[in-house]
């Protein structure tokens, strides 16, 4: 007699599917939502909703707020998140490169991944100056508006663009944002070329950037690794833009290296 396995969706636990869901509605627009806003989106009855919720609550997973009509994230989110990022092995591996760099600059440092659009900080080391940065570990950054991000895409061809933003048109961010794939391949062609991404006052005002990408043992980028840097410190004369990005491209390097990545070339600035 011959078996065979049931179909995969066989296995799935429809209530938890149902939980997860209901998760994923909560977003840095949408902190807050009520119980008849999660039912109507996800289609299911309200006492169906209402059971979730509670569950979720029990765990940490949800909080109640405004009277306990809404309900918004909790954190045991946080928490899992925290330990999800703490096992990568990039994290284990980068953050004290960071705080090596951190110390050699005086600038805060920044480690990146890509997620579909968006680059998200996975490692950040502060420093003590009185710039304050809005980016934080979990802070999802747009790929194509942050040099963080041209980075993580100086690999990809015109057709890869393309296929990643299939209606070639992008929203800005600041006067400098590329407006379409073209012009995003420009930048992101040029920061290839020369082996790191530098600029100032791309994303945000008075605030500059220095970038190198991380690899694998396959050579695939798997990382951005960054300073932030306000550009009133830089017009200072304190710090040396090109010996800044040897510092991070050293750092970068040093990474891929323990990813198992080896060339035997490198860029020259």
């Amino acid at each position: 007699m011959s078996t065979t396995l049931p179909a995969q969706q066989n296995y799935t636990v429809p209530g938890l599917e149902r939980g997860l869901r209901l998760l994923f509605e909560f977003n840095r627009n949408e902190q807050t939502l009520t119980a008849p806003e999660l039912a109507k989106r996800l289609d299911l009855p309200r006492t169906t909703t209402f059971r979730l919720l509670a569950t979720l609550e029990n765990l940490g997973f949800v909080q109640r707020v405004e009277g306990g009509h809404t309900y918004k994230l909790g954190m045991a989110i946080l928490r899992l998140g925290f330990e999800y990022l703490a096992s990568l092995e990039l994290t284990q591996l980068g953050t004290p490169i960071l705080e090596r760099v951190r110390d050699q600059t005086g600038l805060s440092c920044n480690l990146a991944i890509q997620d579909e659009h968006s680059a998200v900080i996975i490692s950040k080391v502060a420093a003590p100056t009185p710039f304050v940065s809005t980016v934080h570990v979990g802070t999802r950054l747009p790929l194509h508006a942050t040099l963080l991000g041209r980075v993580l895409l100086s690999d990809m061809k015109p057709a890869d663009l393309l296929r990643l933003y299939p209606e070639d048109t992008l929203p800005s961010f600041s006067e400098r944002t590329p407006t379409n794939t073209a012009l995003l391949y420009e930048l992101i062609h040029q920061d290839a070329e020369r082996g790191y991404g530098y600029d100032e006052g791309y994303f945000e005002p008075e605030v500059g950037s220095a970038a190198v990408a991380v690899r694998n043992q396959h050579g695939h980028i798997v990382a951005a690794l960054g300073v932030t840097i306000p550009v009133s410190y830089l017009h200072s004369g304190k710090q040396d833009a090109l010996l800044l990005v040897n510092t991070v491209r050293n750092a970068a390097t040093e990474l891929s290296q323990l990813l198992g990545y080896h060339s035997n070339s490198a860029a020259t600035i």
